[in-house]
């Protein structure tokens, strides 16, 4: 009985994960351009760090923990809206890896995370390897509100090498037209301070 229940669940599951993706899950595509594992390496330095004590519960998966910090970039969420939302959205369930037995990782298991990759100096590291990964890939992440945060592929930019330099540091180009301008994404990206600050 209990066999057969678990076989209707899955296959249950399975159809709502599928139809999730035809509707277009922004997720599946960042999943499947970005190597999480090249991160763990870096990642396992938290695993080694001496514990005070034996007590609590075992640490959460570096990566999935990672993932879920990408999440809260992208679609800037609080720890607090963080658990909550993972709790609630099967499309994030998948995304970090958790299993569907599992419940999300606490709002202080997010800031504890936040907290030893800010100690170990690994935000900045981490979030340039998934940078360097979007770039790669041909992606940018545009940040947004819950419902229209989406990848898209970047568009081809033409730029010199000095106005390439200039956009970085901040500065306008001058001498581009209006029209040239509106066609330049000068904003977008992707960055560890939205992820790490003041959350």
């Amino acid at each position: 009985m209990m066999a057969a229940q678990d076989d209707l669940f899955g296959s249950l599951f399975e159809h709502r994960d599928r139809r999730i993706d035809r509707l277009g899950n922004p997720l599946l595509e960042l999943d499947a351009q970005v190597d999480w594992e090249a991160f763990r390496p870096l990642l396992d330095q938290m695993r080694h760090k001496v514990r005070k004590s034996s007590a609590g519960s075992k640490p959460w998966d570096g990566v999935l923990m990672f993932k879920a910090l990408v999440i809260a970039s992208l679609y800037n969420l609080s720890d607090e809206q963080l658990e909550f939302q993972i709790e609630d959205r099967r499309s994030f369930q998948r995304f970090i890896g958790l299993s569907d037995a599992k419940h999300a990782p606490d709002r202080n298991s997010f800031w504890l995370f936040r907290e030893s990759l800010k100690e170990l100096k690994l935000t900045e590291t981490l979030f340039n390897e998934f940078n360097r990964q979007l770039d790669r890939a041909g992606l940018i992440a545009r940040k947004g509100q819950l419902i229209d945060a989406s990848f898209v592929k970047a568009p081809v930019q033409r730029n010199t090498p000095d106005e390439n330099a200039r956009i970085k540091a901040g500065e306008t180009v001058e001498d581009w037209s209006a029209s040239k301008r509106s066609q330049k994404d000068t904003e977008a990206g992707f960055t560890a301070k939205g992820c790490a600050a003041n959350r």
